[in-house]
């Protein structure tokens, strides 16, 4: 099964982060879209609105989608070993809120903590138009 991960194709921390999870991953779980994508993301019935709020990870095979921290949550929930760290982490007090608070401010200002890239990052893991 893949799950399908939309981010910002323009935003370097988003950029690095998925050219870290491919890495691991090698395109055995995950399939990339970048949020720039428009045809993409009309097939997938996900809308410009939607993409504000942060990263999607989509699991079209179990009709279940997470957003924002919840889907980064989720990413590290799938990788090997790490049900065990997402667990621990949501189990400390506050943990869960500062993180989900922390993600909000770093979402609407990566462009000026992180950079905007000049062309738009394509994984070459990535689903097809």
């Amino acid at each position: 099964m893949k799950y399908h991960v939309i981010y910002d194709g323009n935003c370097n921390l988003c950029v690095n982060l998925v050219q870290l999870l491919e890495s691991f991953d090698q395109g055995k779980s995950f399939v990339y879209t970048p949020m720039q994508n428009e045809e993409v993301l009309d097939s997938m019935e996900v809308s410009a609105c939607d993409c504000e709020k942060g990263m999607i990870l989509i699991d079209k095979e179990n009709n279940q989608r997470w957003q924002g921290s919840d889907a980064a949550e989720e990413i590290a929930r799938i990788l090997p070993s790490g049900s065990w760290f997402v667990n621990i982490y949501q189990g400390l007090p506050f943990a869960k809120d500062t993180g989900d608070r922390l993600y909000a401010i770093i979402r609407d200002n990566r462009y000026q903590l992180f950079g905007k890239r000049l062309e738009t990052y394509t994984s070459k893991y990535g689903m097809r138009d």
